[in-house]
């Protein structure tokens, strides 16, 4: 199955922060978009990874995703090496995506840098045709390198290089995140209170949005930083 564009997550719930409106406005677009995770969150203060795995079905749900996948990497010691690179490598050729989406090349949590990078290398080797990779089946799969990799940005502020429009899509945004309910601000939980579970996170990620969408002349945005130079042959294009 091919999808037109597919994000990567170093934790169920990062998309869902960063970029559920962009991938919610292409979905309503017509093309088709996945979302796969490296890891169970196993290691998050609240709830468990069996939550989240729950959590994370409902979430493609809402946002309608083709596929969702989890590698099962082990949080917060998954590396930036050959057996790691290989398995994303894997999935590149498995869904031939045209654009990736990665996480955040720097921020607060060590995992979501680390993710970004292994993202990088292992769409980059996916195009090395001399790396033999198979499918579940055993069947060999193609070489295939995406067109272009973005990152969102997460909990950190990054200067965007430039911001999608997700005023249509905001709602679908909140009720994505709101599917990951073991994460965040529930006054009935008994659980402690985290970086993310506290209310200001939640307003924090709104004034952000009308703030890229601001930048941009529409009500909500999200803003993602490039690898390479975006080029254009219609400067029209760029409105």
């Amino acid at each position: 199955m091919k999808l037109d564009i597919l994000a990567f997550a170093a934790h169920p719930d990062d998309t869902e922060l960063s970029c559920a409106g962009t991938l919610a406005a292409h979905i309503a677009m017509g093309y088709k978009v996945g979302v796969v995770d490296f890891t169970r969150g196993e290691l998050g203060t609240r709830g468990s990874a069996e939550i989240r795995d729950h959590e994370a079905r409902e979430s493609a749900k809402l946002q309608k995703l083709t596929i969702r996948e989890n590698l099962g990497f082990e949080d917060g010691f998954f590396a930036n090496d050959k057996k790691h690179q290989l398995e994303v490598a894997r999935v590149v050729r498995k869904y031939q995506p045209d654009v990736v989406l990665a996480n955040a090349v720097t921020d607060r949590h060590p995992d979501h840098g680390k993710a970004a990078k292994l993202a990088v290398d292992a769409c980059f080797l996916a195009g090395l045709r001399r790396i033999e990779l198979n499918d579940e089946e055993g069947d060999e799969l193609p070489a295939w390198r995406p067109r272009t990799l973005y990152h969102y940005i997460q909990s950190n502020f990054i200067q965007p290089d430039f911001v999608v429009d997700i005023s249509g899509f905001w709602s679908i945004k909140k009720q994505a995140i709101k599917a990951f309910k073991s994460q965040f601000h529930d006054p009935e939980s008994s659980e402690p209170e985290t970086f993310i579970s506290n209310p200001e996170f939640m307003r924090m990620l709104e004034a952000r949005a009308k703030e890229l969408g601001h930048s941009i002349g529409v009500e909500y945005g999200e803003g993602f930083t490039i690898n390479k130079n975006i080029g254009v042959k219609d400067i029209t294009s760029l409105l």
